[in-house]
């Protein structure tokens, strides 16, 4: 690809952009959320680039602080939309054993 096709891909994908405040309580944890959550995979992703899929003892403890971040995250998220942990993991563990019962638990998509 030549340069100018990036340079002509970045004026012409500015069309389609516009600021989006965010001044939202729900935002940061959102973000926060996210980056923790690949912080988790990046480790997962190096047991097993680097060490054959063998989780050490100080691996599982990297990992224990890293969900424990995402915890935080989800569990401020859960607050900001007035929802408490317990409703969250009730409506979680009820959808995947109707996935169960209906033969559904593979595949794709939120409504199966």
């Amino acid at each position: 690809m030549k340069t100018e096709d990036f340079t002509t891909y970045q004026r012409e994908s500015r069309k389609t952009w516009s600021l989006i405040h965010t001044d939202h309580p729900i935002v940061y944890p959102t973000l926060g959320l996210a980056n923790e959550a690949g912080e988790v995979a990046g480790k997962i992703k190096k047991i097993f680039r680097d060490k054959e899929g063998k989780i050490s003892a100080e691996d599982r403890e990297a990992l224990k602080q890293e969900l424990g971040d995402v915890l935080w995250y989800l569990t401020q998220i859960c607050t900001e939309l007035d929802l408490t942990l317990e409703e969250v993991a009730e409506a979680n563990i009820t959808k995947l054993f109707s996935r169960l019962e209906r033969g559904k638990i593979q595949g794709s998509g939120d409504v199966r």
